[in-house]
């Protein structure tokens, strides 16, 4: 299970592909699978074995210009395929390899030729980013791919449709106590992301300032956790966090917004903190400008029984039922007239909806079944290259 080098597993704060490879590791190990994680070293994820190219997350470096971060994927995928390499000497090869590292992850495994193992990759981003490399890109009857939502799919490369086995969506861990009802909860709204421009929060920021609700903002800028790392990186004159497009965004657009009343931004939050967080918040907010293809934030909130207001794009129409789970806009005056109907979202029927479509079970299930496509196909595969060759 390879999660690449950003962050640690689980996150100690914002992360969703990592939440989610924590969440599936945790259930396939219940479900009796034997799972090594590549991750960072710091990771506290419980797993049958590591491999560490690195001792703490370089999610900072990830905001970095190219020329300062190219290399950072590679030597963690380094890692990786050594370690295939090593096992496979010993005589106990890996089953198979599920992936998480965008392009690296696939480029890298693939190079292995017809002798590295059987790889499921899933596809978290969005796929207009790095097309050229899945247009292209041939796993040739040994590396497959998962989506995390049919919308996604949807808008993949002709190629890349080929080679996707299905998509799978997220999941999140359900919390054992009931969500708390609506008069219990705070007066704040949330949002819980990294804070950019594709994510829409000033739209957040403008819909609530009209509404009269007061937000939080949870979530890093440019992979500074919060105000004291961001300041003291902008003060660094030896530093280039100025030049990362998410801080300049938010410098020049969203902290003139902030204050301490109407509109707090309070960093990465964790742990407890999190799940306070999102316990006692009215709703979760997902005002998002690009075609969102996971969602994890949304399968958090509703697993607290928080309702979700988001735009009406990418996978989100798909995780969300208008009138139950919470509302979808098509633009910022339906948004913020949303923000005016939370008292007729249930929290029992958000996390409800939770536990049927999102527990760790659905997506372990769902993954099973792709792992075992993999390797009925790649066993095919090895049978007809082995074959022996009749010449006439």
């Amino acid at each position: 299970m390879d999660a690449g080098p950003w962050l640690a597993v689980p996150p100690r704060g914002y992360g969703g592909l990592e939440n989610v490879v924590a969440t599936l590791t945790t259930e396939l190990r219940r479900r009796g699978h034997e799972v090594v994680l590549a991750t960072v070293a710091e990771s506290r994820q419980p797993a049958d074995g590591r491999v560490c190219a690195f001792a703490r997350g370089q999610f900072e470096r990830l905001a970095a210009p190219y020329s300062d971060v190219t290399g950072v994927a590679l030597a963690h995928e380094l890692a990786v395929v050594e370690e295939i390499r090593r096992q496979a000497a010993a005589g106990v090869p890996f089953d198979l390899v599920h992936s998480h590292l965008e392009v690296v992850g696939p480029a890298m495994l693939a190079a292995l030729g017809p002798g590295g193992p059987p790889v499921l990759h899933t596809l978290h981003w969005d796929l207009r980013r790095n097309a050229e490399f899945y247009a292209s890109f041939d796993g040739r009857g040994r590396i497959f791919f998962a989506g995390v939502s049919e919308s996604q799919i949807a808008r993949a490369s002709a190629a890349l449709r080929r080679q996707i086995l299905g998509a799978v969506p997220l999941s999140v861990p359900i919390p054992e106590v009931g969500p708390l009802p609506r008069e219990e909860r705070d007066d704040h709204v949330l949002v819980l992301s990294r804070l950019c421009a594709a994510k829409g929060i000033d739209t957040a920021v403008r819909a609530c300032l009209a509404a009269g609700l007061p937000l939080v903002l949870a979530g890093p800028v440019g992979g500074l956790p919060d105000r004291a790392a961001l300041d003291a990186a902008l003060a660094d004159p030896a530093g280039t966090v100025r030049v990362y497009p998410d801080v300049r965004w938010f410098v020049d657009e969203l902290a003139p917004l902030l204050d301490d009343d109407g509109v707090r931004w309070i960093g990465t939050v964790s742990g407890a903190a999190k799940t306070d967080l999102l316990r006692r918040a009215r709703a979760v907010l997902c005002p998002i400008r690009w075609a969102e293809p996971g969602g994890t934030a949304v399968c958090e909130a509703l697993a607290a029984g928080t309702p979700v207001v988001a735009m009406a794009r990418g996978c989100l129409p798909s995780l969300l039922e208008p009138g139950v789970t919470g509302f979808l806009a098509r633009n910022e005056e339906e948004f913020t007239a949303a923000l005016g109907r939370l008292d007729e979202l249930d929290p029992d029927a958000c996390a409800a909806a939770a536990r049927r479509r999102f527990a760790p079970s659905v997506m372990a299930a769902g993954y099973e079944r792709l792992y075992a496509d993999v390797l009925r196909r790649t066993a095919v595969r090895a049978r007809r290259l082995s074959a022996p060759v009749h010449a006439r």
